[in-house]
């Protein structure tokens, strides 16, 4: 399954230290530490993680390490290939599925409201959208991705028939309709199985309890409680607003040679609740900082987003999250990819080390472990 490896990629990612030399010109890292006395933080080795950029791998790196523990900033690589300038360590970018968390902490703010009931299924508040071939299916099933709904139609498979239609608008009506016309993939609540159309299903449910559009609501409940003066949700706007980075997807050509494809500009309107953000790496640490010291969503309802399923094997995700081991210390994080782009938040619960990366990757969606991100990670969280 493409989630499940994806999960497994990034556990592998952690113990990468490779250093890779790529055939475009190299760009110095742009470090600016800030330590407390105190720091466990290897500085050297965070600025050793992104120094190289632009290569094969990553044409721009952002990074934010935080918490208790020490505090780091960083960046390396280019704002463009064409012009070299250097990168904007401010610039926004594609936050991918970091969405998800947003998405999460507004279901839980307004179950905390009494406005949802994550006990309830969803076939009660969004009616007919699931075919009578599915069970009862509630919120938080729906939240840890245990739902057994089947991914919805899409644009296209390769990256090539995507790219095509990159510029067309797919809506998460039609998304959603798609899925609940399928046969579900099991019996709600018996496996964890990661999947967009769960959080496509939650901001549908936003939409229906409040009589507003999901962008609308996600900023009131989250974006604007946590001060993300810089984050937004694009709809069908192919741009990216305000300063930002290129993100470049790698593509062979037909000589064996390999061209780097601008894919900046690009139509996320299917991604939705579930991957349709765009943000900065300071957005996104204030998200983490203010979501796990529970003043965007109130106990128990923050308890959702620590919990895993106990009673599935193997399961590693919460309501919005993802249950990370490494080293003896456990961390929360949430990583999303959209061509040219990666990124993600980690964090230990009480908020020692926090991470946040948004790495230029050229080939975003690959299943294998892109070496600076893998660097990063080895980095911030040893």
């Amino acid at each position: 399954m493409r989630a499940r490896r994806r999960t497994t990629v990034l556990a592998t990612a952690v113990v990468l230290a490779l250093a890779t030399a790529g055939p475009l010109a190299a760009g110095p890292a742009f470090a600016a530490p800030v330590t407390r006395p105190a720091s466990t933080l290897d500085e050297q080795a965070l600025a050793a993680a992104i120094t190289g950029l632009p290569d094969a791998d990553a044409t721009a790196a952002l990074v934010r390490v935080g918490g208790t523990d020490g505090t780091w900033r960083g960046s390396s690589g280019v704002h463009d290939l064409e012009s070299g300038t250097a990168a904007d360590p401010d610039g926004r970018f594609r936050a991918g599925s970091t969405t998800k968390v947003v998405t999460a902490a507004a279901v839980l703010r307004l179950a905390a409201e009494g406005r949802i009931d994550l006990d309830r299924p969803i076939q009660r508040y969004l009616p007919g959208l699931l075919g009578r071939q599915f069970r009862p299916v509630t919120v938080r099933q729906l939240l840890n991705h245990t739902s057994g709904i089947p991914a919805g139609d899409g644009l296209g498979e390769t990256f090539e028939e995507l790219y095509a239609h990159r510029f067309d608008t797919l809506t998460p009506q039609q998304v959603a309709a798609s899925a609940g016309a399928k046969q579900p993939e099991f019996c709600p609540g018996r496996k964890q199985h990661y999947l967009n159309i769960n959080y496509t299903f939650l901001g549908l449910l936003i939409e229906k309890v409040t009589g507003r559009s999901y962008a609308s609501e996600a900023t009131r409940l989250v974006l604007a409680p946590a001060g993300m003066r810089d984050t937004y949700f694009p709809g069908a706007d192919p741009r990216i607003l305000g300063p930002h980075n290129l993100g470049y997807q790698a593509v062979e050509r037909a000589d064996g040679t390999t061209e780097f494809l601008d894919v900046t500009e690009w139509n996320q309107a299917d991604r939705f609740a579930a991957g349709d953000m765009i943000s900065t790496t300071a957005d996104l640490e204030r998200l983490l900082v203010v979501l796990f010291k529970g003043r965007i969503v109130p106990e128990p309802q923050l308890r959702e987003m620590f919990t895993v399923p106990a009673d599935i094997p193997g399961a590693a995700y919460s309501a919005g999250l993802t249950r990370f081991e490494l080293g003896g210390r456990v961390y929360w994080f949430k990583s999303g990819g959209r061509y040219g782009y990666n990124a993600a938040i980690a964090a230990t619960r009480d908020l020692g080390r926090t991470l946040v990366y948004s790495v230029n990757a050229t080939d975003a969606k690959s299943e294998d472990a892109n070496p600076v991100v893998g660097r990063i990670i080895a980095a911030a969280l040893r």
